[in-house]
């Protein structure tokens, strides 16, 4: 079997159908789909049981007590039969090519890891699409492109070599926010070989709930939980500093610019703007002058500029007048 595609699920019910059929309109049927209800309380258990009735030869379901995004995602992998590993959130949904030209690409490459774009479903306004600038045209490595933990590190914008996972341990944390951010870049370190596709088969579906969006102020420290983790990860086995620039520009990204952002729309006085400035000193003293930022597109370069100078109110002024605009 090629793929294995585990789909957790948590409370969607109003959502999950589309995921589904999604996948059962592939055009390419060498798969199998693991639904995992973790410990959900609004009927969606049951619907993956209604669900599974449809193709009972393709769908299994597993159901847990709740054990989080990252838990639900480590039991489906390691009851999974593929050669491939598939993860699909249950409020988001896949192209109907998606599996076929991935197939192709597994049989040109026979790669650990395949990387492709996605697109954001604003309801239903599906026009931004995110690719990240990664070679199409050869099999490439960490080692060979640093560059490659710049991009985005979701799970759901690339496949796996279930053996990646059995091989090395790796497994996704349970009951956090970003634990991407701690398991997709270690297993671009421990990946033989990656390739890419310009394609984005994924759409993203944005909700009033998500990271991005939530009020809980006080979470957005589990992003130096998740970097105190990766940070010690590369250090551990020997790769922190030929990295060092690269992980330095991942923490700009992801702690200095869209966490400090995301509490300061909400309390431009909150303790947590003075942690993440620290917390960019202590372990790139430098990181100002990063050769990465050059790459940065103007609006987050006058962020990161603000955020230097401890503007707070003048950058939420900003986001806020950029919202109100609709731009």
């Amino acid at each position: 079997m090629k793929f294995s595609i585990v789909i957790p699920v948590y409370n969607v019910k109003e959502y999950l159908e589309k995921c589904v059929e999604s996948v059962l309109a592939q055009q390419c049927e060498d798969y199998e789909m693991i639904l995992v209800d973790d410990g959900s309380t609004d009927g969606s258990g049951a619907l993956c049981d209604t669900l599974a009735q449809r193709k009972p030869d393709h769908i299994r379901v597993i159901h847990k007590p709740n054990g989080g995004l990252g838990d639900a995602r480590n039991v489906g992998l390691e009851q999974a039969k593929g050669d491939y590993l598939v993860f699909i959130d249950s409020d988001d949904y896949i192209a109907p090519t998606m599996l076929q030209e991935l197939s192709e690409k597994i049989e040109e490459t026979h790669a650990d890891i395949i990387t492709f774009g996605f697109r954001v479903d604003n309801n239903g306004d599906t026009s931004a699409v995110y690719i990240d600038p990664l070679p199409e045209d050869h099999v490439f490595t960490l080692e060979s492109l640093p560059e490659l933990l710049l991009a985005l590190p979701n799970a759901w914008t690339r496949i796996y070599k279930r053996t990646l996972f059995m091989e090395t341990g790796i497994r996704y944390p349970g009951r956090v926010w970003y634990e991407d951010i701690r398991t997709t870049t270690k297993l671009f370190a421990k990946a033989g070989s990656i390739a890419a596709i310009h394609q984005p088969y994924y759409y993203y579906v944005v909700r009033e709930n998500s990271i991005t969006r939530n009020k809980n102020v006080a979470r957005n420290h589990e992003i130096i939980d998740a970097f105190d983790d990766l940070l010690g990860w590369y250090k551990q086995n020997g790769l922190f500093e030929r990295y060092r620039e690269q992980l330095c520009r991942l923490a700009i990204d992801h702690i200095f610019l869209a966490a400090s952002v995301r509490v300061l729309m909400t309390d431009p006085k909150h303790p947590l703007l003075k942690e993440f400035n620290q917390y960019l000193y202590r372990y790139f003293p430098h990181f100002e002058t990063n050769r990465y930022l050059a790459d940065l597109p103007k609006s987050k370069k006058l962020a990161f500029r603000l955020l230097l100078k401890k503007r707070y109110r003048t950058l939420r002024m900003l986001f806020l007048a950029k919202d109100k605009l609709g731009k």
